[in-house]
């Protein structure tokens, strides 16, 4: 089974790759905050080593001036993977926010799109039950906007995964042939949640919000989004978080009013990385609440992706 195998790769790697020894090794040591919300609490992680993610350029001429470090013959010769499906390769990641943190990878160096791969995410989600799957978009927190891929991190550690129980939170707009959708309320991030236990139904719905997203946000390769994927009593659950920009003023700002965040499906998901230590220190649950309203869909916006659902 595909989580055996992976089971055995992390084991392994952690051994016989330094640098992914002695980054796990750090994640103990990673500092951490809490900002408690209405029902629901946001952590801040201080992790010097997401660095090279948080502030990636991800611009047209930097991608294509540089590698790309997932492709097979670019990667480090110590990073090994087990293959999934015959088109994907399953790696742990060097630069951790989890404890168990997994980067999927497509064998074939195509861009970052998830229309045509949101299948594999499901498939992915089944396969690695102890797994959260997570995607960002090519403009929302993909380091590599040029070649597929996922990320995967171990379950329990997303605050969302509790909060999706809390009936306070969300409620039911759709239901139909056992596809429930979900709406959120007073999170200050705007999703939607798809549950079910169908793929072709699930994708099938997907795909309406999605075609609904592109008119919304006509031009651009992909609309904004960020997607969180994981498998929990026999259902898929899918967060899917629309988007309207890449990354706050905050993080273009200088020196005192600078904070170097850069939002992704971890930080929607309610883990807010912060790679410099002066910025874990004074950010603030008013500076958290901007943030997301910035980089978050308006919910006015939101309800046009669900035309023809309802």
């Amino acid at each position: 089974m595909l989580k055996d195998k992976v089971n055995e790769l992390f084991e392994s790697q952690v051994i016989d790759w330094e640098l992914a020894g002695r980054n796990y090794g750090q994640l103990g040591k990673v500092m951490t905050r809490s900002f408690g919300f209405d029902g629901f609490e946001i952590i801040v992680q201080f992790n010097p080593e997401r660095m090279r993610s948080s502030a990636a350029k991800v611009d047209a001429k930097s991608i294509a001036d540089r590698p790309c470090f997932l492709c097979s013959q670019n990667r480090p010769p110590e990073q090994r993977g087990v293959t999934f499906g015959g088109r994907m390769t399953v790696l742990v990641n060097p630069f951790p926010i989890f404890t168990r943190h997994l980067t999927i990878t497509s064998e074939s160096h195509t861009g970052q799109r998830i229309l045509d791969s949101f299948s594999d995410m499901l498939r992915l989600a089944g396969a690695l039950p102890d797994y959260v799957i997570f995607y960002n978009g090519p403009q929302c927190g993909a380091s590599a906007p040029d070649h597929l891929h996922f990320q995967a991190g171990n379950r329990g550690f997303l605050p969302i995964e509790k909060d999706f129980h809390g009936s306070n939170l969300s409620w039911k707009i759709y239901e139909k042939n056992g596809i429930e959708i979900r709406q959120w309320k007073k999170y200050l991030r705007t999703l939607l949640t798809f549950k079910g236990n169908d793929p072709e139904a699930l994708s099938s719905n997907f795909r309406s919000v999605y075609d609904n997203f592109v008119s919304i946000q006509p031009g651009i390769q992909e609309p904004m989004l960020n997607i969180l994927a994981y498998r929990e009593s026999g259902s898929w659950i899918i967060h899917f978080f629309p988007r309207k920009i890449h990354r706050p003023s905050q993080y273009f700002a200088e020196g005192r009013e600078k904070i170097l965040i850069s939002p992704a499906a971890v930080d929607l998901g309610g883990v807010l990385i912060t790679p410099r230590e002066e910025d874990f220190t004074k950010i603030s649950a008013s500076d958290i609440t901007d943030i997301f309203s910035q980089v978050c869909l308006d919910e006015h916006d939101l309800t046009g992706l669900l035309n023809g659902l309802k």
